[in-house]
């Protein structure tokens, strides 16, 4: 299995864009679509299609709030592809562009507190949480390097 994150373009957007979580999850994930139009619209905003063996199978989006810290608004793995380690290699190829960044000291990450994975997936990659955030809705973990 080959996980790589790619540019959105005009050959592939439909494919994110139909991508989908469970019914399930739909609280916690923002649509693909509004994300990319978002995107369009903020220069500080990166996109990436998550792919499996030449598969669009899910969604990245990450802002670079500052010169030293980066945020991730967005992760997804479409509902067909989930429970494979996708989403873990996806993470691991995301963190390591990221790190890329010059001057970056934080990356930072925020999920609904009341997902029960989400903790412990995002702790087992060294995000540590902070607290909620000003709304008190999400609760912020990041990774200081």
């Amino acid at each position: 299995m080959k996980i790589s994150l790619e540019e959105i373009n005009k050959s592939n957007y439909e494919a994110v864009c139909d991508l989908d979580v469970t019914e399930e999850q739909e609280d916690y994930v923002a649509c693909n679509m509004w994300s990319l139009v978002e995107s369009h619209y903020n220069a500080s905003h990166t996109c990436k299609a998550i792919y499996c063996d030449g598969i669009p199978v899910g969604f990245f989006m990450w802002v670079q709030v500052s010169p030293e810290k980066v945020s991730i608004w967005r992760f997804m793995v479409d509902k067909h592809h989930q429970n494979k380690g996708i989403g873990r290699q996806a993470l691991v190829e995301a963190l390591n562009k990221i790190k890329q960044t010059p001057s970056l000291k934080e990356i930072e990450i925020c999920y609904n507190p009341e997902n029960p994975v989400a903790k412990e997936f995002y702790s087992s990659f060294g995000f540590q949480e902070v607290g909620l955030d000003e709304d008190g809705d999400d609760m912020i973990a990041v990774i200081m390097l």
